[in-house]
């Protein structure tokens, strides 16, 4: 899992291999790693310094323009950073959302668009990037559920209602 600098310390994602109890993943605390201790680069480490001089919205225009020239994976990376300066802000998720979908994270994208919803459990395009999500985890009944929401949230919508048509049926 890729890892974020935290006063000069590592910090890993969820579902990192070394992910254990006492360690606070995810939070802004301190894991206790460094660099060494994986074999990273200096090129891995995030200057806390910089990120908080670039603003929260300026790193999501940045990582919209990476997507908007399919750099899903570096957008993914942009967008990480805003959603540190801004956590729970909806425009960030859903953006990091599609940038983890589009780049082949789809663990992160589910995790990203779930979290999205817990924000705003009516936010449809959230349900269809689930939805999506879920379809590439091979979780079709999980997957169906959102895709359904998302068509009963916005029934104009050809986008979704074309891929609740195209899933397979679970029990096939």
């Amino acid at each position: 899992g890729r890892s974020v600098a935290t006063r000069g310390r590592f910090r890993h994602g969820p579902g990192h291999p070394c992910d254990h109890p006492d360690m606070d993943h995810g939070s802004g605390q301190d894991s206790g790693h460094d660099a060494a201790s994986h074999g990273w680069d200096a090129g891995e480490f995030v200057d806390p310094a910089a990120e908080s001089r670039e603003g929260a919205y300026a790193l999501l225009r940045r990582g919209e323009a990476l997507m908007r020239g399919r750099h899903h994976a570096q957008a993914s990376i942009v967008l990480e950073r805003a959603a540190r300066i801004e956590p729970g802000k909806g425009s960030i998720l859903e953006a990091l959302g599609r940038a983890y979908y589009n780049s082949g994270q789809h663990e992160r994208s589910a995790a990203t668009f779930g979290a999205l919803l817990e924000i705003d459990p009516s936010a449809h395009y959230a349900h269809f990037g689930l939805g999506q999500s879920l379809k590439h985890l091979g979780r079709l009944r999980e997957a169906r559920t959102h895709l359904r929401l998302a068509v009963a949230l916005s029934p104009g919508s050809r986008l979704y209602r074309g891929a609740l048509d195209r899933l397979p049926d679970p029990d096939d």
